[in-house]
């Protein structure tokens, strides 16, 4: 879903509809799903011993900074309102250019890769049961929710863009081209995004050890914990920098 700049209101998405809740509260809600998940399920190993597990884990991993890739690129090419307005589904006009010219929910697909990333490095069969349905329930109705305001507010516009771009995977024709052909707003990627970029490398990096401390197949392999930590800790200098920077005003698009 986009939203830019213009001037024309339109009153905000309501309701008891599944999306809109989804939308509303999906800042408490998708969190909280996944942390029950991983401390409420028990991951298990992959084909039962831990160099095949190790290899999953890589996957997951790879899966995972695929979707925050995909993140970057959006909102360092053309940005959008992610929040709606007052946690409600809302765009001042469409956006169209930048990725979303390729994928019409590029942020939601960041997303999704991150989520199944995590999964696939847990592994555990409640995880897979559970959490995939609960995301993609979630994940549909949100977009649905979108879509209906969307197309309610820009009609034929929208149609057409409908008709264009995929809902939910990068539509590879003149990517490179789309990426090469504006300036990259660094400034703002690290303003809008070190946060959800820290909180998922965390979560990534968490199951990581979760697994190395649950599973008895990792009981002699525990030295790479201590890896894992020293990676978080640069990932936390990292935030802690762009935090202060933000706060600062360096990161404003005029400096």
């Amino acid at each position: 879903m986009g939203a830019a700049q213009g001037s024309t209101a339109t009153k905000p998405a309501t309701g008891l509809r599944l999306g809109a809740i989804f939308f509303k509260y999906r800042d408490i809600l998708f969190p909280v799903a996944l942390l029950a998940l991983a401390f409420g399920t028990r991951p298990r190993l992959f084909l039962g011993e831990a160099r095949s597990d190790v290899l999953l884990d890589w996957a997951g991993v790879a899966l995972a900074a695929a979707g925050q890739l995909i993140r970057a690129m959006t909102i360092g090419l053309e940005y959008i309102t992610r929040g709606g307005r007052n946690k409600q589904v809302y765009a001042k006009s469409l956006v169209v250019g930048g990725v979303f010219s390729h994928c019409r929910n590029p942020l939601y697909l960041g997303n999704i890769l991150g989520i199944l990333g995590m999964m696939l490095i847990h592994n555990g069969i409640w995880m897979y049961a559970i959490g995939v349905p609960y995301f993609a329930l979630a994940y549909a109705s949100i977009i649905a929710e979108e879509e209906r305001y969307l197309r309610g507010r820009f009609g034929a516009e929208y149609d057409e863009y409908c008709r264009r771009v995929p809902r939910l995977w990068v539509r590879p024709a003149g990517l490179i081209r789309t990426l090469r052909s504006a300036p990259f707003q660094w400034k703002r990627l690290v303003a809008k995004e070190y946060g959800t970029t820290f909180s998922g490398s965390s979560a990534v990096l968490g199951l990581l050890v979760l697994e190395r401390f649950r599973l008895d197949a990792y009981a002699g392999a525990r030295g790479a914990v201590t890896v894992i930590v020293a990676v978080w800790g640069v990932l936390l200098l990292g935030y802690l920098t762009a935090r202060v920077l933000k706060k600062q005003g360096r990161l404003d698009d005029n400096n």
